[in-house]
């Protein structure tokens, strides 16, 4: 009766994990997206509120947006053209709301246009960097202000170009905009008073968009609003920000930087380093999100002139790119924009060793191979060990077993026993646990590295994948795509999972069968369980444990010629 209820708890446990994995994983470990990704563009039309000392999103919903095609056509506009950027400014409201990522495509399509990181405001996707000035009683540039720029200028980076407005009051504005051949911009703004009185004004930069992110938002990966405050990185939610006061979440910072961070892009504004300002992370009406900062107020006398320096990141979050620009520049934790979360002492060594794999190996599938078996090379030591003491349990089992029958009806006299019997036999009974428990660091770090990095993003391995960064696209149960349906993400088993499945299965056959026959179960239903559990998964984590168990089993092997008395008991049974 006892066997039958333990075999009843195990199977209930075991449908839990089945049937719950996936609500889970959708919390804590969200999934990568199908092999053809979606376009990341975002949108909104917001105008400007001079007596703020920012850009306030309070435009009415555009009734039938343009394309961005149209919009670009219309205006004056100047070219910007780096290696990798492509797009314009607008000279109406000196915004940047053209930007495309030109190393980067939408889909895995052949013809699949870059991705667009900024539009205009009028289209449909809207999301665009805002430079201007505010102040009590000054007359600034507003979003419909039409500024000067020299004939045939192009912005790229080595032709900086300086936009140029006079309020028609005595008070001139000049935007000088450069660009690095990656993805920073720098504006330097002047203000000068040619008027006979002094003037207030502060200087202010934004990000204005619909929504957050067009990506999932989860525990473990942030998508959204964010920022440096005072050195401190900072996540923040959507529903915070809505439920602020006034829609507005503001502080006051020294140096750092905001902006919204999508999975593989962000756009950023930066002041001075060691500048103090206001920021503020606002909800205007029709789902318009707006990040900015503005400097402290000052007074500019006659003939005199004010001038801010700020930066403005848009592109994609490539690591070695962001830790430059935090290491040259002094942008105070901007590699904080991927969320590498507390892990990221152990996850970005990781990232940073699959990185110069594929540097010299020039496939991230077999990096992955290569990293693992590094990894087993250095567990090497420790899998000696584990084996070691499965041996020693393997040959003291008679005695384990006669303990069990002798101290059947006692059970903390058994467990006494045992545990006298492990000392005495020098052997440590959980000595086989720590690989587990060294793999599962390993298993997330690489996890992180594939779900949050642009460098893995449509990074193909061999055959149909196409993409190690998304769920193997072959699923066995709509016959490779054959039928005319979609598996659920647990349900969607491709070819990966089942030889994650096989390699398991064969790996736990090699073990030494478990004393306890409900572990015993429970260890032959295992592999199947992880074929499901992991089949949502980003086919390079597949690849990784596939790999991982080959080099298992033929350690193992090795390892029952090094211990026969392993091998003498497997035949034994």
């Amino acid at each position: 009766m006892e066997d039958k209820r333990n075999i009843v708890v195990a199977m209930v446990l075991i449908a839990l994990i089945l049937f719950g994995w996936p609500y889970l994983t959708e919390r804590f470990f969200p999934q990568p997206n199908a092999p053809v990704t979606a376009s990341t563009t975002v949108a909104g039309a917001p105008a400007t509120s001079a007596a703020a000392p920012a850009v306030v999103p309070t435009a009415a919903a555009v009734a039938r947006p343009v394309s961005v095609a149209q919009a670009v056509a219309t205006g004056g506009r100047i070219p910007i053209e780096t290696p990798t950027l492509k797009g314009s400014i607008n000279l109406t409201g000196a915004r940047i709301d053209d930007l495309e990522l030109v190393r980067y495509r939408e889909t895995l399509a052949k013809d699949s246009p870059p991705v667009r990181l900024f539009a205009p405001g009028g289209t449909a996707k809207a999301y665009f960097a805002t430079l201007g000035w505010a102040g009590a009683g000054l007359v600034a540039p507003t979003a419909g202000a039409v500024w000067t720029a020299p004939a045939g200028a192009k912005l790229t980076p080595t032709s900086p170009v300086t936009l140029t407005w006079d309020n028609g009051q005595g008070q001139q504005f000049a935007i000088t905009l450069s660009v690095d051949d990656k993805y920073m911009f720098t504006a330097k703004q002047v203000m000068t008073n040619r008027g006979s009185a002094p003037v207030a004004a502060s200087a202010f930069s934004s990000l204005t968009r619909i929504g957050t992110s067009p990506d999932p938002d989860s525990w473990t990966i942030h998508n959204g609003a964010m920022g440096v405050f005072n050195e401190t990185a900072e996540y923040i939610d959507k529903d915070d920000i809505d439920e602020a006061p006034q829609g507005t979440l503001a502080k006051r910072s020294t140096g750092g930087w905001l902006g919204f961070t999508d999975h593989f892009w962000l756009g950023a504004v930066m002041p001075a380093q060691n500048a103090v300002v206001d920021t503020s992370i606002r909800h205007g009406a029709n789902n318009l999100y707006q990040a900015d900062f503005a400097t402290t107020e000052k007074i500019v006398a006659p003939n005199s002139s004010s001038t801010t320096e700020s930066r403005i990141f848009a592109g994609a979050k490539e690591t070695r790119v962001l830790d430059g620009y935090a290491d040259e520049q002094g942008i105070t934790l901007l590699d904080r924009a991927t969320d590498w979360g507390w892990f990221i002492w152990f996850a970005k060594p990781i990232f940073y060793l699959l990185d110069w794999l594929f540097a010299h190996i020039g496939n991230f599938g077999v990096a992955i191979m290569a990293l693992t078996l590094i990894i087993r090379l250095v567990m090497y030591p420790i899998a000696q060990k584990q084996f070691q003491s499965m041996a020693a349990m393997r040959v003291l089992q008679p005695k384990v077993k006669a303990l069990q029958e002798k101290y059947a009806d006692d059970k903390p006299r058994m467990q006494q026993e045992m545990m006298a019997l492990y000392k005495t036999e020098k052997i440590n009974p959980l000595a086989g646990c720590l690989p587990i428990l060294i793999q599962i660091p390993i298993f997330y770090a690489l996890y992180k590295s594939l779900m949050l990095t642009v460098e893995m993003r449509h990074q193909p391995f061999a055959l149909w994948i196409k993409d190690l960064s998304a769920p193997d696209p072959l699923h066995i149960l709509n016959l490779f795509g054959l039928l005319p349906f979609t598996p659920p993400a647990f349900l969607g088993i491709g070819v990966l999972a089942i030889l994650l499945g096989i390699t398991m299965y064969l790996q736990f056959k090699l073990n030494p069968p478990p004393a306890d026959p409900i572990q015993a179960q429970v260890f032959s239903i295992m592999p199947w369980m992880m074929m499901f559990i992991m089949a949502p998964f980003a086919a390079g984590l597949l690849l990784y444990w596939i790999t991982n168990n080959i080099l298992s089993i033929g350690q193992q092997r090795l390892l029952y010629a090094r211990y026969p008395q392993m091998k003498e008991a497997m035949a034994a049974k």
